[in-house]
């Protein structure tokens, strides 16, 4: 269920800068803005506070359109809408239960190309207290397509058209994976994009492809480069080369290889030389592209902490689990975490729990 704009403020309310980072803390790559704002458009950013009272709003603005999921203590509670550069009070919870400290989590769940959320302001009850939530002991970043922006999750009709309230990232394997394992998390990822050739793109060399957008602060609402303050990820996944080898001007595995071996070694230059990396091969890996991973492999056996993720294919049911334009559905995206999970936990020593 998708709502709108809530309820108008009181003067009576609680109002709280977005930018007070000792009551409002943001995962992911944000600007913060002069007058106390802060302007996102990557997928997968989430905004979180601690606060006491009975309801909280938010004052939003978007350079497009934007759908975010609110979730409260840990549940998800619905999905919003934002729209227009107006700045906009929305209701995101209310009722809730007075003399409890309540954690709420604002995730953009929609990608960049779309929209560029601006928050500006909190708004609660006079008396409520917010605090800002400390970060989790563990952090993933991962580097990815649509398959990671969780495009179509939310539709369980292949034939389906794309449609932005059908993306959402949270149904996707890599919030699924950082979930499972309690870790914070940030998605750099742009549908229809590659490790060097876009979808369809009539040369094999892109401009603006993934490695180039991860060095910015923004997907696709400005060029400022990213200073890697934001956060120190402990894991970084990459799952990038579907659309490389979509039709027809596919790239040499050369490269491919490349430009992955490039991007690797920028991430550990950014991250540190121990930090791990996983390369994962798409549930649906062409023939061009397992060629293309078996050369990274090799490349891989000569670096420091750089793994090859066991592909399975047809991990996904292309009858039942596809959802719009032949996108992994929610429950599609959820095998395809379940056969990362044992691999994660074997890198990274993270316990797997069997009773979840």
């Amino acid at each position: 269920m998708v709502f709108m704009s809530g309820l108008m403020a009181t003067a009576a309310d609680r109002r709280v800068s977005a930018g007070d980072k000792e009551k409002v803390s943001f995962t992911g790559r944000v600007q913060r803005l002069a007058d106390g704002g802060v302007r996102y458009d990557w997928t997968g950013v989430y905004m979180q506070t601690q606060f006491t009272g009975t309801r909280i709003s938010a004052v939003l603005s978007d350079e497009g359109t934007s759908y975010h999921n609110v979730f409260v203590d840990g549940k998800w509670i619905k999905k919003i809408k934002v729209t227009g550069t107006k700045p906009q009070t929305v209701l995101l919870a209310d009722r809730l239960a007075a003399g409890k400290t309540h954690t709420l989590r604002l995730q953009k769940c929609t990608e960049g190309e779309y929209g560029c959320t601006t928050v500006r302001e909190l708004i609660v009850d006079s008396k409520a207290t917010l605090t800002a939530v400390k970060p989790a002991e563990r952090f993933i970043e991962v580097i990815g397509d649509s398959y990671t922006c969780g495009f179509g999750t939310e539709s369980n009709n292949r034939n389906d058209p794309f449609k932005l309230e059908t993306e959402n990232c949270n149904m996707a394997y890599g919030c699924i994976v950082a979930k499972y394992f309690g870790a914070d998390y940030a998605l750099v990822a742009h549908s229809g994009q590659g490790m060097v050739r876009h979808w369809g793109d009539s040369v094999q060399v892109s401009k603006n492809s993934m490695p180039e957008r991860w060095t910015r602060v923004f997907d696709a609402h400005g060029t400022e480069p990213y200073d890697y303050k934001a956060y120190t990820p402990q894991l970084v996944m990459i799952n990038l080369g579907t659309n490389d080898f979509s039709p027809t001007a596919i790239p040499t595995s050369d490269q491919y290889v490349k430009a992955y071996v490039k991007l690797i070694n920028d991430i550990k230059a950014r991250y540190g030389a121990d930090t791990p990396v996983l390369c994962i091969t798409p549930h649906s890996a062409s023939t061009y592209l397992k060629a293309a991973l078996a050369e990274l492999a090799k490349e891989a056996l000569k670096m420091n902490r750089v793994y090859m993720a066991n592909p399975m294919d047809r991990v996904v049911n292309n009858a039942t689990e596809l959802g719009a334009c032949w996108h992994p559905s929610h429950k599609g995206q959820v095998k395809i975490a379940m056969s990362l999970i044992p691999q994660v936990s074997t890198i990274m020593g993270w316990g797997v729990d069997v009773e979840k």
